[in-house]
């Protein structure tokens, strides 16, 4: 079956779902936030400011004031010596660097597997998703795809903590087959190899 049909299959799918994000995006969103407290209870960062017994947002508002990245930076830095637990509970080895725009130093952003696959990924998968529903002859997946990156260059911290630039990190794994030049192949099989070691 080709690669476009198979994924006019999954885009009426993806659309109707984010048709019903655009019809209810209070109760979308209010879920969602109920659903990330709830599994980042017994974290540091949830035990530190109750998480268990938020009960609704403005509960939640009052727990967890509006802070700074230098008021975070303490969890963050904990989290870039590889602790676990700190912020989110599933494990966290990836940090997305900032280019320092707010201030002269960059910023360390812990990136989770979740926040991989349902932000970054899923938007780029609804961006092709909602392209396809408004251009539905379009054949994307008939040639060769040229993705450009950031830099590719790692900095390990810690055994299981490295920061890279984002669009470098994420844009290899979304590549793989269909894009020029191959090199990116190389680069994912580098990337898997360092990731399962």
């Amino acid at each position: 079956m080709p690669i476009n049909s198979v994924f006019s299959w999954f885009i009426k799918k993806r659309v109707h779902q984010i048709e019903l994000f655009q019809k209810y995006p209070v109760e979308v969103q209010t879920e969602l936030i109920h659903k990330m407290i709830h599994h980042a209870a017994l974290t540091n960062f949830g035990l530190d400011h109750d998480f268990l017994s938020i009960k609704n947002l403005d509960e939640y508002r009052s727990a967890v004031p509006v802070r700074s990245y230098d008021q975070m930076k303490p969890y963050i830095d904990r989290m870039r010596q590889g602790e676990q637990g700190v912020l989110w509970p599933s494990k966290l080895k990836w940090f997305a660097k900032s280019s320092g725009t707010t201030s002269d130093k960059s910023k360390f952003i812990p990136v989770s597997k979740e926040a991989l696959e349902d932000c970054h990924y899923k938007g780029g998968k609804d961006l092709l998703a909602l392209y396809y529903a408004m251009n539905p002859s379009a054949n994307l997946y008939n040639g060769m795809q040229l993705i450009l990156g950031g830099c590719g260059e790692f900095l390990r911290f810690a055994r299981d903590s490295f920061s890279g630039v984002f669009s470098a990190t994420s844009s290899t794994f979304a590549c793989v087959g269909h894009c020029l030049p191959e090199i990116t192949i190389f680069v994912f099989r580098i990337v898997c190899a360092i990731l399962t070691s």
